[in-house]
C-alpha cells in the first residue's frame, strides 16, 4: 500500500469534499480516501501497482475541480498553486463588487422611497428639496437595462464557476451549495427577466418588481465570504508554513577535501557538513567535531539553548548560536526531524475526529432537506398566504429564494476540520506533535495517565553509584574484575542500566572494554555473555536463578539497603556464580514533578509501571507522588497491565520512550512518546512531545481539550444558525441579501473562532 496526498481547488463547500471522495472511492485499488475542505488536501491510500495517480486526478478533474499532486512549491511562494486560486478568487470578487454596486445602491434607494419616476415641482422644505434632489440624480439606476446589463455579467460569467460545480455534483447524483446558490441567484435573476421582457402583460397583472439586485449581490456577498474564508483558512495552516520555512536553503560541505556551498537538495547522507556561529544547520547529523550551544526552540517549543559535544546529535533547521563545528549527515531530505513533523502534523491535519461523522451526516442530507424547504415556502406563501394571487407571486419566490440563500452547509464542514488545523498548528509551535484527529478527540478525555519508569519519569541515564562484591575467603574475585567482566558483557547492550555499567568500566579502565565472544540478551531481565572465556550473567535475581545461579549465596540485606535509598540492584554472576550486586541510580527527568502536580490537579488517576523491583519504584513514586505502581513487570507483560485498566472502562494514556514501550503504548487508548526517545516509540506513539519536559504532558491534554471544546462550540452556533436561519427566511423576515450576508458570517464565525487556537497558552 502506498499513500499520496493530492492538492484540490474549487470546492466551494465540505459536500465538494464528499462528492470527491464518494467520486475516488469507486476506483479500483483505492483503500481509502479522505478529502479535507478546510486544508484543500485529499489523502490516498491505494495499492500502487493496480492505481495510478494520474487517474486518480483525472476523477477529481472530471468533477469539475483542480487537482495535482502536492508539492512544497503549492505551500509556499507567490507562485504558488493556492495563492494563484486566491488571485483569481480576488479578481472575481473586485469584478464582481464594482458592477454590483450601482445595483446595490438603487436597491437601498428603493428601501427609503426614492426610486419611483414622480418628479414634484416645488418643494416647500430643504429636507423635500434635498430629497427630490436625489430621487432625479439616481433616476437612472432604476433603469432596467442598465441593471440587466450589470447583472448578467455577474449572473453568468462571475457566477460561472458555481454552474458548472452545480452541474458536476448533479452528474455525480450529489447535491451542494453550488446547487442552492445557482437555484436562489437564477430564480431572481430569471423572474426579473421575464418581469421586464414582458412588462405590458405584467403591469396589467401587477408585477413590476425586479430582483437583480438580489442575484448580483447574493453572488458577490458569497464570494466576500469565500474569500475571507480562503484567508481565514491561510491562518489556520500558518503554523506548517512557519516550520517549512525554517528549513536551511544551502549547506557548506567538505568534498574531496575542499569546503563548498552546496543547495540543500544536494547535501547527501555522510556527507560532512561546516556550521559557523549564527547559521542554521540544514541537516540532520551527529557532530564529529567542535562544540556548541544551538537553539531548537522553533521545532521542539524549548527555550534554552542545548550544549552540543562530539557525538552528539543536531537537528536541521534548528540555529548554531556561539561555536563553530563538524557534523555527519544522518538524514537529509524528506528524512530529516523537520520533514518528519511536517508530514505528520499535514496527516493530522488532514485526518477527521469521530465527532465530525455528526457535521457529515448532516451535510449529506442537508441539501435535499434545504430544496424541499423552499419548495414548501413558495407553496405556502403563493398558494396558501395569497390564494394564487399572480401579482403577489414575486414576495412567494423571494422567500423561497432566502431560504436557499440562507442556508449553508459550509459552517458544518469547517467546524472540525479548522479547529483540528488550528489545534495541531499550535501544539506543533510548542513541541506537541498530535498524529490524527481521532486521538486529539480522545486526548481530551483520558481519564488514566501511565507512566512509564526508566527514561520517562526518570532521565534515562543512570549512572553506577555502588559496586558490591560477595568477598569472602572463597576465592572471591576482585571489585575490579567484576567490573571489568560486568561492563564488557553489557558493552552491546542498549539498555540504560547496561549502558551505565559499561561506562563506569569504561572510565576505570581506560585501556579500552573488549567486546564479549558471545552476547544474549533477554529485554525486562538481563544479559549473558562470554569474556575471556568466563560466562558473564548480568541482571535481575529471577534471571540469574534461571541459569541455575544461587541468589541466596549474596547476603540480601545490601541489595535492600540499595532499594530502599531509590537505587537500581543489578546482580552479576561469573561462571554461574554470584559474585556482586551494583547499585545504579537515575535522576528525576526534568519537569516531572511539576507534571505529575499538574495532572493531578487535573484530577486524573497517575500509575507508574515499570520492570524494576518494587521497592526502588516505590521510591521513586514516593517522591512524585504517583499513588500506584505496577513493578517487575516484562515488557511483554505491560500491554496486559493497560488493557485491564482499560477494561474498567478508564480511558489511558502511556507515557514511554524505549522500544520496551512501544506495545503498551499501542496498546492504550493514547500513545504518547517522549521525542527524546526511540523512533520506535515515536511511530507507535499518536501524540509525540519533542522536547525532554515532561511539563508538555499536561500541556497536550489541555490543548486537546480545548481544541474540542472549539469544535463543539462551531457545531453548535453551525447548527443553532440553521435551524433559525432558515425558519426566519421562511416567514419572510430576511430578504436574499440580507439571508446571503448572514450564510457568509456564519463560516467566518466558525474560522474565527477556531482561530482563538492560534493564541491559546499552553503553559500553566
Amino acid at each position: 500500500m502506498a499513500e499520496a496526498t493530492l492538492r484540490v481547488y474549487g470546492m466551494t463547500c465540505t459536500l465538494c469534499s464528499m462528492t470527491i471522495e464518494a467520486a475516488l472511492g469507486k476506483l479500483k485499488g483505492v483503500r481509502s480516501v479522505s478529502v479535507s475542505y478546510a486544508t484543500e488536501k485529499v489523502l490516498v491510500e491505494y495499492e500502487e501497482e493496480t492505481v495510478d495517480l494520474s487517474e486518480a486526478i483525472r476523477v477529481i478533474e472530471s468533477l469539475g475541480f483542480s487537482a495535482g499532486v502536492k508539492g512544497k512549491e503549492q505551500e509556499n511562494g507567490r507562485g504558488s498553486a493556492r495563492q494563484r486560486e486566491m488571485n483569481k478568487l480576488g479578481i472575481r470578487l473586485i469584478i464582481s463588487i464594482l458592477l454590483s454596486l450601482p445595483l446595490f445602491v438603487a436597491m437601498l434607494l428603493g428601501g427609503l422611497g426614492l426610486c419611483h419616476d414622480v418628479i414634484y415641482g416645488q418643494q416647500e422644505t430643504w429636507f423635500s428639496q434635498i430629497l427630490d434632489a436625489v430621487r432625479q440624480r439616481t433616476l437612472w439606476l432604476h433603469n432596467w437595462k442598465l441593471q440587466l446589463a450589470l447583472a448578467a455579467p455577474v449572473q453568468f460569467i462571475i457566477g460561472w464557476p458555481y454552474y458548472k460545480n452545480a452541474f458536476y455534483s448533479l452528474k455525480a447524483r450529489k447535491a451542494t451549495m453550488d446547487v442552492l446558490v445557482v437555484l436562489g441567484t437564477s430564480a431572481a435573476f430569471g423572474y426579473s427577466l421575464y418581469t421586464v421582457l414582458y412588462k405590458e402583460t405584467l403591469v396589467i397583472a401587477g408585477m413590476q418588481n425586479i430582483y437583480f439586485e438580489a442575484s448580483t449581490v447574493i453572488i458577490t456577498l458569497i464570494l466576500l465570504g469565500k474569500y475571507l474564508e480562503a484567508v481565514a483558512k491561510g491562518r489556520t495552516s500558518n503554523a506548517i508554513r512557519a516550520l517549512m520555512e525554517l528549513e536551511a536553503k544551502s549547506a557548506r560541505v567538505v568534498r574531496d577535501g575542499e569546503e563548498r556551498d552546496l543547495p540543500i537538495a544536494e547535501v547527501q547522507a555522510g556527507d560532512i557538513v561546516i556550521v559557523r556561529p549564527g547559521e542554521k544547520i540544514p541537516v540532520d547529523g551527529i557532530v564529529t567535531e567542535g562544540s556548541s550551544y544551538v537553539d531548537e526552540s522553533m521545532l521542539t517549543g524549548e527555550s534554552t539553548p542545548v550544549q552540543k559535544n562530539e557525538q552528539d546529535t543536531v537537528i536541521g533547521s534548528s540555529f548554531n548560536q556561539h561555536g563553530t563545528f563538524k557534523f555527519r549527515a544522518t538524514k537529509v531530505g524528506g528524512e530529516t526531524f523537520l520533514a518528519r513533523i511536517v508530514q505528520m502534523t499535514e496527516a493530522a491535519q488532514n485526518s477527521k475526529a469521530p465527532i465530525q461523522k455528526i457535521a457529515d451526516k448532516v451535510a449529506a442530507y442537508f441539501v435535499p432537506f434545504v430544496l424541499l424547504a423552499s419548495f414548501i415556502t413558495f407553496a405556502i406563501w403563493f398558494w396558501v398566504i395569497y390564494g394564487g394571487t399572480v401579482f403577489l407571486l414575486d414576495v412567494a419566490l423571494i422567500n423561497a429564494v432566502a431560504v436557499l440563500v440562507v442556508s449553508c452547509p459550509c459552517a458544518l464542514g469547517l467546524a472540525t476540520p479548522t479547529a483540528i488545523m488550528a489545534g495541531m498548528g499550535r501544539g506543533a509551535q510548542n513541541g506537541i506533535l498530535v498524529k490524527n484527529g481521532e486521538q486529539l478527540e480522545l486526548a481530551g478525555k483520558i481519564t488514566t495517565v501511565v507512566f512509564d519508569k526508566t527514561g520517562t519519569l526518570t532521565s534515562g541515564k543512570p549512572h553506577l553509584t555502588d559496586l558490591i562484591a560477595a568477598g569472602g575467603a572463597d576465592g572471591s574475585l576482585s571489585q575490579d574484575r567484576i567490573l571489568f567482566l560486568a561492563a564488557a558483557a553489557e558493552k552491546r547492550s542498549e539498555h540504560p542500566l547496561a549502558q551505565a555499567i559499561y561506562e563506569a568500566g569504561a572510565a576505570r579502565f581506560p585501556e579500552g572494554i573488549p567486546d564479549p565472544a558471545t552476547f544474549i540478551a533477554v529485554p525486562g531481565k538481563g544479559v549473558c555473555a562470554f569474556v575471556d572465556g568466563a560466562e558473564v550473567l548480568v541482571g535481575s535475581p529471577l534471571f540469574l536463578a534461571g541459569y541455575g545461579v544461587d541468589v541466596e549465596r549474596f547476603d540480601g540485606q545490601s541489595s535492600e539497603q540499595l532499594r530502599h535509598s531509590g537505587k537500581t540492584a543489578v546482580f552479576i554472576a561469573i561462571d554461574r556464580v554470584l559474585e556482586a550486586v551494583a547499585g545504579l541510580q537515575d535522576e528525576l527527568r526534568e519537569g516531572a514533578l511539576e507534571a505529575v502536580t499538574e495532572l493531578k490537579k487535573m484530577g486524573l488517576e497517575l500509575h507508574m509501571l515499570t520492570g524494576d523491583n518494587r521497592r526502588t519504584a516505590e521510591t521513586i513514586a514516593a517522591r512524585l507522588g504517583i499513588q500506584h505502581v505496577v513493578a517487575e513487570v516484562l515488557p511483554e507483560s505491560k500491554a496486559q497491565v493497560i488493557e485491564r485498566l482499560k477494561q474498567k472502562d478508564k480511558v489511558v494514556a502511556m507515557i514511554g520512550d524505549g522500544i520496551n514501550d512501544a506495545p503498551a503504548m499501542a496498546t492504550a487508548d493514547i500513545g504518547i512518546a517522549i521525542g527524546s526517545g526511540t523512533d520506535v516509540a515515536i511511530e507507535t506513539g499518536d501524540i509525540v512531545l519533542l522536547k525532554d519536559n515532561l511539563r508538555a504532558i499536561p500541556s497536550a491534554i489541555r490543548l486537546s481539550a480545548k481544541t474540542m471544546t472549539i469544535i463543539k462550540e462551531n457545531l453548535f452556533w453551525a447548527f443553532i444558525y440553521n435551524l433559525l436561519a432558515i425558519p426566519l427566511s421562511a416567514m419572510g423576515y430576511l430578504n436574499p441579501v440580507v439571508a446571503a450576508g448572514a450564510m457568509a458570517l456564519s463560516s467566518l464565525s466558525v474560522l474565527f473562532n477556531s482561530l482563538r487556537l492560534r493564541r491559546y497558552k499552553l503553559a500553566r
